[in-house]
């Protein structure tokens, strides 16, 4: 019964916006600590933002000032408002949960990010012109 969807990638252009959606089922997205990731073609999966379940929210240093996450309990889905899109911001971005612990902060400042415990299967971001 557990499952994360992600939705809302596409392609934009450098300087452009786009908002991600994560649609949980089977747990309460504000119960949990959900996170952004992201992963580019030949480099590791890094964190981007963390929501906690007392709506703490955190970031990553490269995207501080230009992505906000947020969630709306009533639909159970954690969105990423993602502003001022570089072309580095290339990726496939993932959405995951963490039942207990401290993985997803940790993954901001290049930490493992594999200890989350449940992973959506990603969506495309393409920043170019």
């Amino acid at each position: 019964q557990l499952e994360l969807v992600e939705s809302g990638g596409g392609l934009v252009q450098p300087g452009g916006s786009l908002r991600l959606s994560c649609a949980a089922s089977g747990f309460g997205v504000d119960i949990y600590t959900v996170g952004w990731f992201r992963q580019a073609p030949g480099k590791e999966r890094e964190g981007v933002s963390c929501i906690s379940s007392s709506s703490s929210t955190m970031y990553a240093d490269s995207v501080k000032g230009r992505f906000t996450i947020s969630r709306d309990n009533a639909k159970n889905t954690v969105y990423l408002q993602m502003t001022s899109l570089k072309p580095e911001d290339t990726a496939v971005y993932y959405c995951a949960v963490e039942w207990y612990g401290s993985t997803c902060i940790h993954s901001l400042g290049n930490g493992p990010v594999y200890g989350m415990d449940y992973w959506g299967k990603g969506t495309q971001v393409t920043v170019s012109s």
